[in-house]
């Protein structure tokens, strides 16, 4: 929490628009939309490269299916090629001539797991001052800033995350030192030598906000506002309404900081908010219902479970941790069964990690919740479970359409597990993302290591 080659590529893929986004805004109008129609700037000035790594036709039969959308198919198999899944089905569906056949038997396939909190990157390993670049804490308010213009793509952490979590897609975002932090990136978790080789084409930008003790800590240290939660409020609600005067006027004056709030108040630009408090949560929801935007997702949101059918109403996720709380006051009412009251009420949950070492095991993160949940008489089957970090985070960042469960047409993010992912004895024994296969637990020369992994037994020189 911090606030504190592989060869050629097989095709570009395009820059996709995030149509029926689970989270639209709702304060466009006709006199915003001919204001930004005067924009004579690039919309994006930088523009995903990414380029899938080379995959081969691949079929995988046997294993258990976690489909990540609530679906479980047993013994079932799944094809994909040039990137995309093409059919998911049972033992019975037909495989096409030439796909390599992968044997899952007593196995598991998930789709990739994607974590929606991560700094990887903006505080990347080793943990040093100078490689602390997550919070601009230097205002307030800095939404001028970009998440993306620190990560490091060469943070061990990635890999990491990869070999050992699973984990194909991520949201990196500022810290949490300011109420509006900057924006954020998505990315895939692939080696590349430029943070915009690893951008995930189409995905949209987030704003990350947060409440509570942080900002107020922080500035209010400083002998200036804000030094409440009153003050926080007011600096948010002073920002918001200087943004959307901006944003029904000229735009064709730069201005970095409104371009991002008028992106949000457009609906192209996602709210993620750190808060964990429930009255704050749903102050928080009037202050977006007075400037006409909408919060997509509160993460950690240690309280979520108080308001659950508000958040349900409002259709915002609330991206938790299994069990952290008690390490400030604002957390002191985290209960470790927070998850599966929100998803018995209906509302959406994601689990996130927030942490260099937490992403690296959501799959018993989310198992940890579900057995919370358990202990009170909440069953919640696996397979539904399963959807916490990876369909439901990716509706969450706007990427639904493309990733995020196992369907015909979507991106060949996939994880085989050696066991049941909610299961604290198994790991990812393979990873494809867009259908390379980029870690194979049997195979060296797919074991992404670093130069902090160089001469641990089984790497280099070292036996």
């Amino acid at each position: 929490m911090p606030s504190t080659g592989r060869g050629a590529a097989l095709a570009a893929v395009a820059a996709l628009a995030i149509a029926g986004c689970t989270t639209p805004g709702n304060g466009g109008g006709t006199e915003r939309a001919a204001a930004s129609s005067r924009h004579t700037y690039p919309e994006t000035p930088y523009a995903s490269t990414y380029r899938p790594y080379p995959g081969v036709p691949t079929a995988l039969t046997g294993a258990t299916v976690y489909d990540g959308a609530g679906g479980r198919i047993d013994h079932g198999t799944v094809l994909f090629a040039d990137g995309k899944v093409v059919g998911i089905g049972g033992p019975d569906l037909a495989i096409p001539a030439g796909y390599t056949r992968i044997d899952g038997t007593g196995k598991f396939v998930t789709p990739g797991v994607i974590d929606i909190h991560s700094h990887l990157g903006d505080y990347p390993s080793p943990g040093v001052d100078a490689h602390s670049d997550g919070n601009e804490a230097t205002d307030p308010t800095t939404p001028e800033v970009w998440a993306e213009h620190s990560v490091w793509p060469q943070d061990p952490g990635f890999s990491r995350a990869l070999a050992n979590g699973g984990v194909t897609a991520l949201q990196i975002l500022p810290g949490s030192a300011n109420l509006m932090g900057g924006r954020s990136v998505t990315l895939k978790n692939v080696p590349s030598r430029t943070v915009q080789g690893m951008k995930f084409p189409g995905a949209p930008y987030g704003l990350k906000m947060a409440c509570g003790e942080n900002p107020k800590r922080v500035y209010g240290g400083k002998g200036r506002m804000p030094s409440t939660r009153m003050g926080n409020f007011a600096v948010n609600r002073q920002t918001w309404a200087a943004a959307r005067k901006w944003a029904d006027g000229n735009r064709a004056e730069r201005d970095f900081a409104n371009e991002t709030l008028a992106g949000v108040l457009d609906g192209d630009i996602l709210i993620q908010n750190h808060c964990y408090r429930a009255d704050e949560m749903a102050l928080v929801i009037d202050m977006a219902r007075e400037f006409g935007y909408k919060v997509t997702a509160f993460h950690h949101a240690v309280e979520a479970y108080k308001i659950a059918d508000l958040l349900r109403e409002n259709g915002i996720c609330s991206a938790v941790w299994a069990d952290w709380y008690g390490f400030k006051m604002e957390s002191y009412d985290g209960i470790p069964e927070n998850a599966a009251l929100l998803h018995n009420a209906g509302a959406c949950v994601v689990i996130h990690s927030d942490d260099a070492n937490g992403i690296q095991r959501l799959n018993q993160e989310a198992a940890k919740a579900q057995a919370a949940g358990r202990r009170m008489s909440i069953t919640i089957p696996d397979e539904q479970v399963i959807g916490w970090i990876t369909l439901n985070a990716a509706r969450a960042m706007g990427i639904d359409t493309l990733t995020g469960s196992l369907a015909a047409g979507k991106m060949a993010d996939l994880v085989l597990w050696n066991g049941n992912p909610l299961s604290v004895y198994s790991r990812p024994e393979k990873v494809w993302v867009d259908g390379a296969l980029l870690f194979d637990a049997f195979d060296p020369q797919r074991r992404p290591v670093s130069d902090f992994e160089l001469g641990q037994p089984g790497e280099g020189d070292v036996k």
